[in-house]
């Protein structure tokens, strides 16, 4: 009987540390930051988006960014309105823009030791219902066991079918705005 609860008691030890290893290998932020700027000799538009969830697998190099696209806030509430409606984003059709890739030098970044790493991201983003393939550079740093990363790139709104021939719009969006990506990740 002694030997049962022994085992028992073991093999409860074990699984559990197996468990945080395993999860130990996914990090999560819940609450992400993508900011997206846009500059015109009419006026600068900045929204940011702090409902954004990612994930980065340190064993792999792996990351994503679910982007609901209509929890970007402006300063002006009509600038809000107008990037919701469907000649812009059309949010209500595509509620989430999405960011599968991977960090193409990830074996360079040492996850158990404070440091800033430069890195290359590969990959995939959505945005209206249209993907592209991106190639950027972005920075992780590990400060006290906390994993955060960063990124700046220019995405030309055409490519994603946003695109304006006249009107207000056309002299008040760039073609190109630039976005920042920022996750700060804990263990899963």
């Amino acid at each position: 009987m002694k030997n049962k609860r022994l085992f028992s008691i073991a093999l409860a030890v074990l699984m559990t540390a197996s468990a945080f290893s395993r999860t130990g290998d996914k990090l999560v932020s819940s609450k992400s930051h993508i900011k997206f700027y846009s500059h015109t000799a009419m006026e600068d538009i900045e929204a940011n988006n702090y409902a954004s969830v990612s994930t980065l697998n340190t064993k792999t190099g792996d990351v994503v960014f679910s982007v609901p696209m209509q929890g970007f806030e402006f300063e002006n509430a009509s600038m809000q309105k107008h990037f919701n409606q469907e000649k812009f984003l059309d949010t209500k059709d595509h509620p989430k823009g999405k960011l599968v890739a991977k960090i193409a030098n990830f074996d360079d970044i040492d996850f158990s030791n404070d440091g800033v790493y430069e890195v290359i991201v590969e990959g995939n983003l959505t945005i209206k219902g249209t993907t592209k393939s991106l190639k950027e550079k972005g920075t992780v740093r590990v400060k006290d066991g906390i994993v955060s990363i960063e990124s700046k790139f220019p995405i030309t709104l055409a490519d994603y079918g946003i695109s304006f021939a006249k009107g207000k719009p056309s002299t008040n969006i760039a073609k190109t705005v630039e976005v920042t990506v920022i996750g700060e990740y804990t263990a899963e």
